[in-house]
């Protein structure tokens, strides 16, 4: 059983920059494929990054690309995302989530997630 607590979000103006974290139970952090994705009002949850276990591949939507960057920090069981430069149509729930096999493709179909946290809300207001 894995347990994912996102932590951080909360309401800025455009332009500015949050950092989300999400917090993971299990032994077997370090070796797993990890996700962000998120949810606008009304709208489909929707890619944003994935990390490899090691860290050394990342994959980005093409819409944050260049301003989020997504880490982790192994020795806390944790995964970050840092947003910058957010803009309105940045606003959504934000969900992290494991990937259940580290292998499969591709990294931004939500199917191959299995454990998903509760999700913490971004609002950029214009």
């Amino acid at each position: 059983q894995v347990q994912l607590v996102e932590s951080g979000g909360g309401l800025v103006q455009t332009g500015a920059s949050l950092r989300l974290s999400c917090a993971a139970s299990g032994r077997s952090f370090s070796t797993e494929v990890m996700g962000w994705f998120r949810q606008a009002s009304g709208k489909e949850r929707e890619f944003v990054a994935a990390i490899s276990g090691s860290g050394d591949r990342i994959y980005y939507s093409d819409s944050v690309k260049g301003r989020f960057t997504i880490s982790r920090d192994n020795a806390k069981n944790t995964m970050y995302l840092q947003m910058n430069s957010l803009k309105p149509e940045d606003t959504a729930v934000y969900y992290c989530a494991r990937k259940k096999w580290a292998y499969a493709r591709p990294w931004e179909s939500e199917a191959l997630y299995d454990y998903w946290g509760q999700g913490t809300q971004v609002t950029v207001s214009s």
